[in-house]
């Protein structure tokens, strides 16, 4: 069997990968995660993805490696993960009332072959009051998240609609993982 190993110490992207029942190993790869910011977030994401499974493709160069990375975009301006309170409230506040998109990149690494992409998915907020937003970020949910959110939590709650690959949003678009996978040469049913 051939050996797959996610890059990245994200519990929700264990957690997808899980799902499938896919045999993984997970190795985490403590990169620097600055960027240009004169790149477009599609090239932020997949030079992140990349730099990710690149790190850990090094120690298991005969194996098969997921990186993946997601930003959160409003306006242009990329959100990263809030460093506290007030970044978060500043942020979900931004976002409240209106539509931003999460851009997720994937970086396949093998023997031989690289594969990388993105996928972006437009996401609606409702509108929040400053109570609801201060409900949240007492969940402590929000502060190992691209934008102060996660989808799958509380974070659900916040979400009026989507429009794209929901697993994109939680930070790892699945289909399109497993189907690039394929391609690569990675044996799956």
């Amino acid at each position: 069997m051939e050996n797959l190993i996610l890059a990245s110490s994200s519990p929700r992207r264990k957690e997808l990968l899980e799902n499938l029942h896919l045999q993984f190993e997970v190795s985490s790869s403590d990169v620097d995660e600055s960027f240009d910011p004169v790149l477009k977030p599609g090239e932020i994401v997949k030079e992140l993805a990349q730099r990710k499974a690149q790190a850990v493709f090094k120690k298991h160069p005969d194996s098969y490696v997921i990186g993946s990375d997601t930003v959160v975009v409003k306006d242009g301006n990329v959100l990263g993960k809030p460093g506290s309170s007030e970044e978060a409230f500043r942020m979900l506040k931004r976002l409240s009332g209106s539509t931003h998109s999460v851009y997720t990149g994937v970086s396949i690494l093998a023997p031989g072959r690289q594969i990388n992409f993105y996928e972006k998915t437009d996401v609606v907020f409702w509108e929040l009051t400053d109570e609801e937003i201060n409900s949240y970020i007492g969940t402590g949910e929000p502060f190992d998240k691209a934008g102060a959110y996660g989808i799958q939590g509380f974070g659900s709650m916040l979400v009026k609609g989507i429009s794209g690959d929901y697993f994109s949003v939680v930070g790892l678009p699945l289909s399109r993982t497993v189907r690039e996978l394929r391609k690569a040469g990675y044996p799956l049913p």
